[in-house]
C-alpha cells in the first residue's frame, strides 16, 4: 500500500501521459508543496460527473500516480505546473484531511507493457498525429511522441478522446492495450 495524495479531476491521465494543471485552491497549492518537497506524491483521480459531489463513488477507483514535471506562474497569476503519469493505482480506501484534501491508499498496477503496433492499428497512428496537430498546446506536451509504442498511443487516445469515465476506467484496466486499440478501431470505422 502507498498513501498519496489526490487530485481530482475530470481530465484523466495514464502512464507517459503529460497534463498541465491550474493550481489555485490551498488545498491542491499544499498537495504541490508536499510533493515537491518529497513528503507526500500525488495522483490524478477521475470524477465521476453522473454522481452527487458528496456520493462515495465521486472519484473511481482507478487513478494514476504522477510526478512533477515543471512549474511555471501562468498569465492570470495562477500556479502553473506540468505532470507526467508515472503509473497506474487502485484507490483501495479514501479519506478527506481537515482541509478538504482527499487522500488515499494506494495499489500499484500492472503497467501496459511496451510493444510496436501492428499493423492494422495504423489508421490511428495518423489520426493521433492529425489531431495533435490541430491543437499545438498538445504538440508541446508531446515532443517526442512514441505514436508506433502501442501502450502509448491507446493511452494517449484514453486520455484525449470525450467518452464515459466508466469506459475510460473499464478500458485502462485491461491487461494490454489491445481492448483499446480494437474499440477505437471499430470507432474510427464508424465516424471517418
Amino acid at each position: 500500500m502507498n498513501e498519496l495524495a489526490l487530485f481530482p479531476l475530470n481530465s484523466f491521465i495514464l502512464p507517459e501521459g503529460r497534463m498541465r494543471l491550474r493550481v489555485f485552491e490551498r488545498r491542491y497549492v499544499r498537495l504541490i508543496c508536499e510533493a515537491s518537497s518529497g513528503k507526500r506524491n500525488f495522483a490524478i483521480a477521475q470524477i465521476n460527473p453522473y454522481v452527487a459531489q458528496q456520493h462515495p463513488e465521486r472519484i473511481l477507483s482507478l487513478a494514476t500516480a504522477v510526478r512533477i514535471d515543471d512549474f511555471e506562474q501562468l498569465d492570470d497569476g495562477l500556479l502553473g505546473v506540468t505532470v507526467i503519469g508515472v503509473e497506474k493505482v487502485l484507490i483501495t480506501n479514501r479519506w478527506q484531511e481537515p482541509d478538504g484534501l482527499n487522500v488515499a491508499d494506494t495499489q500499484a498496477l500492472t503497467t501496459w507493457p511496451k510493444h510496436d503496433i501492428a499493423k492494422e492499428y495504423h489508421p490511428l497512428i495518423k489520426q493521433l498525429e492529425k489531431l495533435l496537430q490541430q491543437h499545438p498546446e498538445l504538440m508541446a506536451l508531446y515532443p517526442e511522441p512514441k505514436y508506433r509504442d502501442a501502450a502509448w498511443l491507446a493511452s494517449r487516445y484514453l486520455e484525449l478522446l470525450p467518452m464515459k469515465p466508466a469506459l475510460k476506467q473499464q478500458l485502462a484496466l485491461e491487461q494490454t492495450p489491445t481492448p483499446c486499440l480494437n474499440s477505437l478501431q471499430a470507432w474510427l470505422a464508424n465516424y471517418a
